[in-house]
């Protein structure tokens, strides 16, 4: 979890016998959403859930697992709603991750089942991270992955590669990897890569084909300080020409974005300013493609060679299990193609939504 929320920290344990000590956790919440400039298929207005979920967790000894289970919706900017009522079914199924570890050593271990990707600076599912919605840079990066992890410490170094099905393809021929580098308490650097090292066809909602065979490459800062935190990050993904799917020229794309939170319960807030578990995260992106239809390089946003920025703003509140939380985001396109943006005839070029979120972490 990116924060502001957290987890409970008295969570349900179970004594397993050989298998030790067991966690059960979870999360429910639901959310109201309005917005503007609806696409096809998509409503001005939705009341959903957003996750009803439960986490099975043994996260000690050498022999460990994780299993997730239950519906969750998928609130992403710039793209329509997808509802928790066809959110699985859509991409990950009702068991959405899940995986066995086994740590010989506290330096060393290997993961093998469906994993959290390395990619990028955000989570998938809402209550993970700073934001509800998932922003303009994660829509171009893949979220679980089935396959084989192994992790290893040294010092402040951490690495990580995976090979795998990346954008849940069922086909394992991706390469993905991270290094980061611990600075201090304060301050971390991490690099990510993946990439298809091979082409493939499988097109499905969670598997766009396009960005199922590029490349992805993320350089992420993180600094925690008082009631701070920054994370600023770059990402460049490259998708090659691919004739025999239609697409004879390559394409790119560059984004940079800034993640900050700032707590107002932190002992380092001015007296005055102080409101008990309350969190002010800020999210600003801008992305940019390349490309040009007539060359037939690939749509990887709102058509080829169109470009993008977001503002999300979403005032948090936390006690205990609790948590509530308002949402305001924007998002302009420029340079679309007409029918790939917003709006009934995808015109359009902007979207802004409001939406609420409450729940509980128990």
């Amino acid at each position: 979890m990116a924060g502001p929320l957290t987890v409970n920290a008295k969570p349900t344990s179970f004594d397993l016998g050989p298998l030790e000590k067991v966690y059960v956790t979870g999360v429910v919440s639901g959310l109201g959403l309005t917005q503007n400039n609806t696409s096809p298929g998509d409503k001005s207005s939705n009341l959903d859930i957003s996750n009803a979920q439960v986490f099975i967790n043994k996260p000690d000894g050498v022999f460990q697992f994780f299993i997730q289970a239950g519906a969750y919706s998928l609130p992403d900017l710039g793209v329509p709603y997808l509802r928790s009522v066809d959110a699985a079914n859509a991409t990950y199924g009702n068991f959405p991750q899940g995986y066995v570890k086994l740590a010989p050593s506290d330096s060393f271990s290997v993961m093998v089942g469906a994993l959290p990707t390395l990619i990028g600076a955000e989570y998938t599912f809402s209550f993970e991270n700073m934001n509800i919605e998932r922003g303009l840079l994660w829509n171009q990066e893949n979220a679980v992955n089935r396959g084989v992890q192994a992790n290893y410490t040294a010092g402040p170094l951490a690495l990580s590669f995976s090979w795998n099905d990346g954008f849940y393809s069922k086909k394992y021929s991706w390469a993905s990897g991270s290094a980061t580098y611990t600075i201090d308490d304060s301050n971390t650097i991490a690099f990510v890569g993946g990439g298809n090292t091979k082409h493939t066809s499988v097109s499905t909602t969670a598997t766009p084909l396009f960005q199922n065979n590029g490349q992805i490459y993320n350089l992420i800062y993180t600094h925690t300080g008082g009631p701070w935190t920054i994370q600023p990050y770059l990402q460049y993904t490259h998708v090659p020409a691919l004739p025999e799917f239609g697409a004879p020229a390559s394409a790119s794309t560059w984004g940079v974005a800034l993640l900050v939170n700032y707590n107002f319960d932190s002992d380092a807030t001015p007296a005055g300013w102080r409101v008990a578990g309350f969190n002010l995260p800020v999210r600003v992106e801008y992305i940019s493609s390349n490309g040009s239809g007539s060359n037939g390089a690939p749509n990887l946003l709102y058509g080829p060679g169109s470009k993008a920025w977001s503002i999300t703003i979403t005032p948090t509140w936390q006690y205990k299990i609790f948590f509530a939380r308002a949402e305001f985001s924007y998002v302009k396109a420029s340079s679309t193609t007409p029918g790939s943006a917003f709006g009934s005839n995808g015109t359009d070029s902007s979207q802004a939504r409001g939406l609420f979120e409450v729940g509980l972490l128990f």
